[in-house]
């Protein structure tokens, strides 16, 4: 535990006294989907712990880059698909260590040698280790001994695991980083991030990538862009700042050192008692929306309360029914996914095989040895060749395969919207109550590649008689059969690419449809709290609110 300023431990003691009346509402009115964001502001309010300077955004927007040019040493899993599988913290330490926290509440020290084990995806692939958060200490951030840097999965990746601990999580960031590359615009994810991320702090920054991309003139108008559009959209101002790890990385990063993460550093205790109260005054007016609802309830006789829910949730309230039409909504879009797939990888099938046999006749002339040798040089060979192109297919490509993905998405959104929207009008219409705005973010999960399998290359074993087998009569048909493997092959890996895809698009998609159902049993929890809950404690309601008003 730091030490801080007394001001700040006034901020803290009132901190907790303003809390008591919302965690009475809480428990009172089962508001399940306060419960959370409650339980990080008790926790901040009763201890003074580092603020969680998060680094989010998509997958591939130079996030661990970032961190990694900045802590000054390659420490966080790098490259060209997904790699980040867990949420991973730094911050100032004595001496190098990193602890793994798993699910299950066990601790473990490792080597940072061994961090990409737990962290990375291709050592930990589905987070098999159930790695809840890796926390690392470096005596070189002595500068920054208020902070914690934390590295997050790629979006659709920060709910890619667990999804629910990850979504949890969201709650404890002190101040963001959002990260977007700096040569692709601003999308509507990026928004609805900066929306979620306005109910828990006040400290949100733009962190724009990979700025060796554009001319310094594209610079410029990229961040009036992104300036013009965040006030359109949002109507809020946020601090932009360039990056790049190719070029002027020194410049951007004295630039972010100087002008935000030192006097956030130097400023730790005051940041900390405002992000605090920012988060306290949001849970408080979200605290405030429902008691509202549940005044205008309690208000009401006693014979109308039945009937007052029926109003209110009506057919709503019926979850079994609403799952199943979630289920029908992203079954429906999960027939399609190997369809679509396949209908587009069909372009790549014959260039292949022609690319290949025209490389399999060149390369096997310099192959020397008898069959065994032969035919354990062609298969690995093939693998390679395999492995390289179809890598290739599916990094440059895969973006064509989630149309039944975004297809869900898309009918998910416009179901929870129709969801709130009835649920908001009758509450408007029967209580003459506004309900605050909903936040959701469904995320898209983008897979990882697929392995590369070759399969049996004679459906005998005559490599085990090669010593029977006198090569120099036997060599060119040994190699024809070669040549025939291969469209068999690009066949089969084909098949295990799309395979391997569709898998992991309809598990994105299970997954929103999980998220989705989540929310809205949530909401249904809470509404029903309320109204089954009411009676009689009119004047409870009252004082609470009043306590809140103060």
């Amino acid at each position: 535990m730091l030490p801080v300023d007394p001001a700040v431990s006034v901020i803290q003691s009132r901190s907790l006294e303003i809390l008591g009346p919302i965690r009475d509402a809480v428990s009172r009115f089962r508001l399940v989907s306060l419960e959370r964001p409650l339980e990080v502001c008790e926790s901040l309010a009763a201890k003074s712990p580092l603020i969680d300077v998060a680094v989010l955004g998509q997958f591939k927007a130079g996030k661990s880059t970032f961190l990694n040019h900045f802590i000054g040493r390659m420490l966080l899993p790098v490259g060209v698909i997904p790699v980040t599988t867990v949420i991973t913290r730094i911050s100032h330490g004595p001496a190098e260590r990193a602890v793994v926290s798993h699910f299950d509440g066990t601790r473990e020290r490792i080597s940072l040698e061994r961090l990409d084990e737990y962290t990375s995806e291709a050592k930990n692939p589905n987070n098999d280790k159930n790695v809840a958060v890796v926390d690392i200490e470096l005596p070189t951030l002595e500068a920054y001994a208020g902070l914690r840097l934390v590295d997050t999965p790629g979006l659709g990746s920060v709910f890619k695991y667990h999804m629910e601990t990850s979504e949890n999580w969201l709650p404890e960031v002190g101040a963001a980083l959002l990260a977007i590359s700096a040569d692709r615009p601003l999308s509507e994810h990026d928004l609805a991030l900066i929306r979620e991320l306005l109910r828990y702090t006040p400290r949100i920054i733009l962190l724009l990538t990979k700025a060796d991309l554009l001319l310094q003139a594209q610079q410029d108008e990229v961040v009036r862009f992104f300036r013009e559009t965040l006030k359109r959209e949002l109507n809020r101002e946020f601090p932009i700042y360039l990056f790049s790890n190719r070029q002027d990385t020194e410049l951007f990063q004295h630039r972010l050192e100087t002008e935000l993460l030192n006097p956030l550093a130097r400023n730790r205790d005051a940041e900390f008692g405002r992000i605090l109260q920012y988060k306290i005054l949001a849970l408080a007016g979200n605290c405030r929306s429902y008691l509202d609802i549940a005044l205008q309830t309690s208000l009401r006789a006693d014979e109308e309360r039945r009937a007052l829910r029926d109003q209110i949730l009506g057919e709503k309230s019926n979850t079994t029914e609403i799952n199943e039409e979630l289920m029908i909504i992203t079954r429906e879009t999960c027939r399609h996914t190997r369809v679509n797939i396949d209908q587009y990888l069909s372009r790549f099938r014959k260039p292949l095989r022609e690319k290949l046999t025209a490389a399999l006749k060149a390369d096997m002339e310099t192959w020397e040895g008898n069959l065994w040798k032969l035919s354990r040089r062609f298969e690995e060979w093939l693998r390679e060749a395999l492995t390289e192109e179809l890598d290739g297919i599916s990094q440059r490509e895969h973006r064509h395969f989630f149309g039944t993905l975004l297809r869900a998405q898309s009918a998910l959104d416009r179901y929870m919207k129709s969801f709130r929207a009835v649920l908001e009008g009758n509450i408007e219409r029967i209580l003459g109550v506004r309900m605050a705005g909903a936040d959701w973010n469904i995320e898209v999960e983008e897979p990882s590649r697929p392995d590369i399998q070759i399969g049996q290359i004679f459906q005998f074993h005559f490599d085990l008689l090669w010593f029977l087998i006198p090569m120099t009569l036997f060599r060119g048909t040994f190699e024809r059969h070669f040549l025939k493997q291969i469209p068999h092959q690009v066949e089969v890996n084909f098949s295990r690419l799309s395979n391997s895809w569709e898998e992991r698009i309809n598990r994105a998609i299970e997954g929103m449809r999980k998220q989705a159902s989540r929310y809205i049993r949530e909401e249904i929890d809470t509404m029903e709290g309320i109204l089954a809950q009411t009676e009689g404690q009119t004047e409870t309601i009252r004082r609470l609110i009043s306590s809140l008003d103060e």
